[in-house]
């Protein structure tokens, strides 16, 4: 699975390799086709509030936005279908300065605060959405068992990212470990 982070907001204390790892870890979990790629972007303030007034039209910069690729994107694609398997996901956009304020209210690191608003912004892609309660229900209750198994998975790793992370191997070229659904 190819997953990209660009920095563009000027924070120097994300942890992209981290990232990185997560978005694979939440990508294999949802078993999306390993040749799917991925674009997470982090930007500044203004940059994010721009987006939201233009894409959403709400005033004021947000946590994240996702922007699907390929509307028609089925995670179960094959080889089989397409001559060119590989397809863009989708972008995921965050916004660390908003990402602390939250993880201040919300009593959780600042870390824990981008790892979920990097899955929230993913399962957008693969189609979840929480505008009715039953949808929000079901996307919260995937969201936090993601997470879940992402910690049992860095823990298992000794508090290293898992194996698998950013750069697709882990040395003994090993895949990640993958989350129960």
């Amino acid at each position: 699975m190819a997953v990209f982070v660009a920095n563009e907001s000027g924070v120097n204390d994300v942890d992209e390799i981290r990232l990185t790892a997560l978005a694979r870890f939440v990508l294999d979990a949802m078993k999306v086709n390993p040749l799917a790629e991925l674009s997470v972007m982090l930007v500044e303030e203004k940059a994010m509030a721009d987006l939201h007034v233009r894409y959403m039209g709400e005033e004021g910069p947000t946590d994240v936005l996702s922007f699907a690729q390929d509307d028609a994107f089925d995670a179960s694609w094959s080889e089989s279908v397409d001559d060119d398997p590989t397809t863009l996901l989708g972008d995921v956009v965050l916004c660390p300065d908003v990402a602390r304020r939250q993880a201040e209210q919300a009593g959780h690191s600042y870390e824990r605060e981008l790892h979920l608003l990097c899955t929230h912004g993913i399962l957008h892609l693969l189609g979840y959405d929480h505008a009715e309660p039953d949808e929000e229900r079901e996307m919260w209750k995937i969201q936090n068992k993601l997470l879940a198994s992402w910690d049992v998975a860095v823990k298992a790793a000794g508090g290293k990212r898992p194996a698998g992370g950013a750069d697709g191997a882990d040395g003994a070229g090993e895949p990640g470990p993958t989350a129960a659904r």
